[in-house]
């Protein structure tokens, strides 16, 4: 008897007999199966979180979008700024350091370790990543890496940092990169997938960004 797609109910020797089967098809031994259905409810509970966030995320007032930030477990440093529409996958993944302003409307990945640095500029739309999908398992299987920016980095707008990126102290990424490899201190990237265009001069970085726009 066909319960679900991932559950059946088969008769072996009379005996009614539960099997599970993932979204392949393949049979799951209990303990995999018990841990799937746990997995799946605790995605319920972050789909409804990460819901919340969004509306969240429109609020004009910083100080109320900061307080559900952290209470979702988003570690932000001492005048950091999230501008509004900010939104998350797993937010306790996410940690910000001091003086950083996030742009509007970007995107933070916190399914694995998304650490933003001090004084760090992210400007609007701009999109990190720390999990994508494997495209030669046969199951499609996601593959997760940490993320880690720099202090005093710039991020232009519409920029897409990819999984298991380090970018470095001071570096600048020009708007629309994309960011597949690590990006030494200092150097300016540019292009799609990004490449080393020029580097910075100035090394002795001790600057603090400008306030964010009120209402933003």
């Amino acid at each position: 008897m066909l319960f679900s797609d991932n559950v059946q109910i088969r008769l072996n020797k009379g005996i009614p007999t539960i099997v599970f089967k993932d979204r392949m098809g393949r049979s799951l031994d209990l303990t995999t199966a018990v841990r799937k259905i746990i997995d799946r409810f605790y995605n319920y509970f972050l789909d409804f979180e990460l819901l919340f966030l969004r509306l969240v995320g429109i609020i004009p007032i910083y100080t109320i979008r900061w307080f559900f930030y952290r209470l979702a477990g988003v570690k932000i440093g001492k005048k950091s700024h999230l501008h509004i529409g900010t939104q998350f996958f797993n937010p306790a993944g996410v940690e910000i350091g001091e003086g950083t302003i996030v742009g509007q409307n970007a995107f933070l990945d916190g399914r694995e370790r998304l650490k933003i640095g001090n004084y760090t500029d992210i400007a609007s739309e701009v999109m990190i990543y720390n999990s994508e999908h494997d495209i030669n398992t046969e199951d499609f299987q996601p593959i997760n890496a940490p993320v880690e920016i720099g202090d005093y980095v710039f991020i232009g707008p519409k920029s897409i940092i990819l999984p298991g990126v380090k970018v470095g102290f001071g570096a600048i990424i020009a708007a629309g990169a994309v960011v597949t490899k690590d990006v030494p201190d200092f150097a300016i990237v540019g292009g799609v997938p990004a490449k080393v265009i020029g580097e910075r001069q100035l090394k002795d970085l001790h600057y603090k960004l400008g306030r964010a726009r009120l209402f933003q």
